[in-house]
């Protein structure tokens, strides 16, 4: 059975694995659902039709669930997902996603968000990602896997980052950003390098990293076309796998990469 302090109200409808904990003036709606080990530590509000996997925490002050920030929203039946051992700390805010977005608003495992994150509606948020104090998503946001997103920036509707992407704080996002890369600015952002420390820690070698640096280099480069330069590259470097996935990721852009 769930342990449930006596101060919090949880709808006699959600559904919580039996090891669940809600703490003191939590609140469980009665669409929710929560697997075994997860833990509400404090005045958390969980509404929605909300599905949290296995050994989340979610700190005081949280608000998961809530519906859309969107006026097209009339109260239609869409979802929030939450993977597995993620770490939802103080004032964070997830919504629902809408009908028009695509009806979910998706976060992964294994992710940290530090205080005061918010994710827009139909945001899709991957693995192994850390997003840092006061970092907010707009709607449709797209985060691949093991990107880091410093404090205090902001990401536009409709953008992308790729996988080991880094973030600078206090950053700007109105393009995607592409995977393995450094990015720091305010309209218009800029790449300053490849992810080298952090590709480092994931055990990337260091031909591979040097292959993303220089890729991206042909990258910056303002005065070569968009095609042209992601012709260089494939030429250059296009029998590493990351480089591949790199040009991909561009070539699939509909806001335009920062360079």
């Amino acid at each position: 059975m769930a342990k449930i302090h006596p101060t919090a109200l949880v709808d006699s409808k959600a559904e919580l694995a039996n090891d669940v904990e809600v703490g003191p003036y939590c609140v469980v709606g009665p669409h929710v659902k929560m697997d075994e080990g997860t833990k509400l530590v404090s005045h958390v509000v969980v509404d929605g039709h909300t599905t949290i996997g296995k050994h989340n925490v979610f700190f005081p002050f949280g608000s998961i669930g809530a519906v859309p920030q969107d006026l097209k929203y009339k109260g239609e039946p869409t979802e929030l997902i939450i993977g597995d051992h993620n770490s939802i700390r103080e004032s964070v805010t997830l919504n629902l996603g809408t009908v028009q977005g695509g009806g979910k608003t998706v976060l992964g495992s294994h992710n940290l968000l530090m205080a005061y994150v918010h994710f827009g509606h139909d945001s899709i948020v991957g693995n192994h990602n850390i997003i840092a104090n006061s970092v907010n998503l707009a709607g449709h946001v797209t985060i691949e896997d093991y990107a880091n997103i410093g404090g205090m920036s902001g990401i536009i509707q409709f953008i992308r980052v790729g996988s080991y992407a880094y973030v600078g704080g206090r950053s700007l996002m109105d393009r995607d950003v592409p995977p393995f890369a450094v990015v720091v600015g305010d309209r218009p952002p800029e790449i300053k390098g490849a992810n080298i420390i952090g590709l480092r820690r994931r055990g990337f070698k260091n031909e591979t990293i040097m292959a993303i640096n220089e890729s991206l280099k042909l990258w910056k480069r303002p005065d070569v076309m968009k095609e042209q330069c992601l012709l260089e590259i494939q030429s250059q470097y296009g029998e590493i796998e990351e480089v591949q996935r790199l040009l991909q990721f561009i070539r699939k852009s509909e806001s335009g990469c920062v360079k």
